[in-house]
C-alpha cells in the first residue's frame, strides 16, 4: 500500500516556487524519498504540448489511410458497375503521403520533446516557433491540394 508523505510549509513553498522568509538555498528540497524539482510545472507542460503533437500525427496517419482506403473502394465500386477499372486516383497518393507527415509529424515532436526538456533542465529555454509554422504552412497546402481535387472530381 501506498504510503503518503507529508509536506511541510517550507515543501509547500518550494513547490510553489517561492522561498521560505530568511532562506537563500537554491537548492531543491529534498524529503525522504523524492526529489521536488522548481521546474515540474514546465516538464508537465513540454510532456502535454508533446502528447498534443503525437495525437496530431496520428489523427494525421488515421486521414491519410481513410484517403486511401477511399480511393480503392471507388475503383471497387467502379470495376464492378462498368467491368472496366476506373482511372487511377490521386487518392492513394495522397492518402501515402498524408500517413508519412503522421510519422514526420510524430518523430519531430520527439526531437523537438527533447530538446525542450534539455533546455529547461539547463534553463536556457526559449521556445522555437519554426515547427509550428512549418506544419501549418504543410497542412494549408494539403488542405488546398485536396481542395482543388474535390473539385475538379466531382
Amino acid at each position: 500500500m501506498a504510503q503518503q508523505e507529508e509536506i511541510n510549509r517550507s515543501d509547500t513553498e518550494n513547490i510553489n516556487g517561492s522561498r521560505p522568509a530568511g532562506e537563500d538555498g537554491a537548492s531543491p528540497t529534498r524529503s525522504s524519498r523524492y526529489l521536488i524539482s522548481k521546474k515540474v510545472t514546465d516538464h508537465l507542460a513540454n510532456e502535454r504540448t508533446f502528447l498534443a503533437w503525437i495525437r496530431t500525427g496520428l489523427a494525421v496517419i488515421g486521414f491519410g489511410f481513410i484517403v486511401e482506403r477511399f480511393g480503392l473502394l471507388l475503383r471497387e465500386i467502379g470495376i464492378k458497375i462498368t467491368d472496366a477499372p476506373l482511372p487511377s486516383h490521386y487518392s492513394s497518393l495522397v492518402g501515402i503521403t498524408l500517413t508519412i507527415l503522421g510519422i514526420v509529424v510524430m518523430v519531430v515532436a520527439l526531437l523537438n520533446f527533447l530538446q525542450n526538456r534539455r533546455a529547461i533542465d539547463k534553463e536556457e529555454f526559449h521556445p522555437h516557433r519554426g515547427f509550428a509554422i512549418f506544419m501549418t504552412i504543410v497542412m494549408c497546402l494539403i488542405g488546398t491540394i485536396l481542395a482543388v481535387y474535390l473539385f475538379f472530381t466531382t
